[in-house]
């Protein structure tokens, strides 16, 4: 069954629910021929090894702590930051806390 994704106008609760922490949870919330919006869930000490993706992407941290390594550098993101990439830059996550970030990624 497909994943149903969000319309145009609706509502899009980003708050994770109570079990979503206990694994690695990745949910596409809206998607369309530019942009993919997705719901990040990173357990405490879980990595998302290095990759990297065409488009340009931002990482909002919504709760607890996120690490970001990109462009030779760790960056922290906690609550209320936001990261910016460029297209094709190497980068890879880990969570130092239980968090939830919503990633945005332009389509190219």
């Amino acid at each position: 069954m497909a994943l149903q994704h969000a319309a145009s106008g609706e509502l899009i609760p980003l708050k994770r629910g109570d079990d979503d922490i206990a694994h690695f949870t990745s949910v596409a919330l809206a998607k369309t021929g530019n942009m993919e919006l997705i719901r990040l869930v990173l357990p405490k000490d879980r990595e998302m090894p290095v990759h990297k993706v065409d488009g340009e992407i931002t990482l909002l941290c919504l709760q607890g702590q996120i690490v970001c390594d990109a462009h030779g550098k760790s960056v922290v993101l906690r609550p209320g930051d936001l990261l910016y990439l460029l297209g094709g830059v190497p980068h890879g996550l880990r969570a130092n806390d239980d968090a939830v970030a919503l990633l945005t990624i332009l389509l190219t």
